[in-house]
């Protein structure tokens, strides 16, 4: 009876195929099993493979394993890459007439004309106003006002004229603030004049504060061989409107207030001026700005219309 039971276990073992898939066949290579000899008549054992150590013996080992595996590993056996060498890789060869440039050790030292030229030609031209290219460039220096006396103004063609002077307060949380607020009128008595307003704990400071800010905002207010205005113009700002009026040689500048220190400031010699609402400093030295801005020249308006000097006024 033994021996017959034993037969019978062995009956499903025998006829099993020997191409039926391996089971656990989800695994990675590494882990997988492979079925080994049979070690006893009723059980078999299934035991780990170890992983390849080498790029052959992985492939051995894939080959085995699809074999014994059947048709579910073929998805399994794809064509790997060869490995290349670092010693097998070139360089492309450069092209004909190329000469490698020498290491910056090596180059002739640069003088300071070289390297000057080199920064304008980046930058632009040195902030001085001096150039090395041969370009006439002038810019006005800009100081900064912070901690600097009023002996130390810049040194250029500009003169300064103080509008008004106030005493300002900024209530806080602990007190009250005071300040000065100086409102000062810059000019070239060119044709260039500027209006800026500076804040400071001290007058002094305020009044360099405000010409350096009037600096920033020069403009140019055209003129005639009179040093007058070519028409008439009228202009706003805020609550203040101020008029200008040519004048014939010698009448001066016959203005008041702020319009009249911007006028001489400017260069005007025979302006007439006035101010027609608010009495603000302030808004009427730069309602006179707004007003010059409006103001055009003979030639600019006979080149926009097509016509020459001469046929302006027929």
């Amino acid at each position: 009876m033994a021996a017959t039971a034993a037969a019978a276990s062995l009956m499903p073992m025998a006829t099993a195929s020997p191409t039926a898939p391996v089971p656990n066949s989800s695994l990675p290579l590494g882990v997988r099993f492979r079925p080994q000899p049979l070690l006893a008549a009723s059980r078999r054992l299934l035991l780990p493979v170890p992983r390849a150590s080498s790029w052959d013996d992985s492939v051995a080992g894939e080959e085995e394993e699809s074999a014994a595996g059947g048709e579910d590993d073929e998805e399994d056996e794809k064509p790997r890459p060869e490995p290349v060498a670092s010693s097998e890789f070139q360089f492309a060869a450069p092209p004909e007439g190329y000469v490698e440039p020498a290491a910056f050790d090596e180059l002739p030292p640069e003088s300071p004309e070289d390297v000057a030229a080199a920064y304008e030609s980046l930058y632009g031209p040195a902030f001085s106003g001096e150039t090395v290219l041969g370009n006439n460039v002038y810019e006005v220096k800009v100081v900064d006002p912070i901690d600097m006396d009023r002996e130390q103004r810049p040194n250029d063609d500009f003169s300064e004229r103080v509008v008004q002077v106030n005493r300002v307060t900024k209530v806080v949380k602990g007190g009250r603030q005071l300040s000065y607020r100086a409102i000062v009128v810059v000019g070239d008595m060119k044709g260039h004049v500027g209006v800026g307003v500076g804040k400071a704990k001290e007058v002094s400071e305020a009044i360099t504060k405000a010409a350096m800010n009037g600096r920033r905002n020069l403009v140019t207010v055209p003129l005639t061989k009179y040093n007058t205005f070519p028409h008439r113009a009228d202009a706003d700002f805020g609550a203040a409107r101020v008029m200008l009026r040519p004048a014939c040689p010698g009448s001066g500048v016959i203005a008041g207030g702020a319009v009249r220190v911007v006028l001489e400031m400017a260069g005007v010699e025979n302006a007439l001026g006035k101010q027609l609402r608010s009495k603000n400093p302030l808004n009427n030295a730069r309602a006179t700005i707004k007003a010059t801005q409006m103001m055009r020249q003979f030639k600019d308006v006979a080149e926009e219309r097509g016509l020459p000097m001469e046929e302006l006024w027929k």
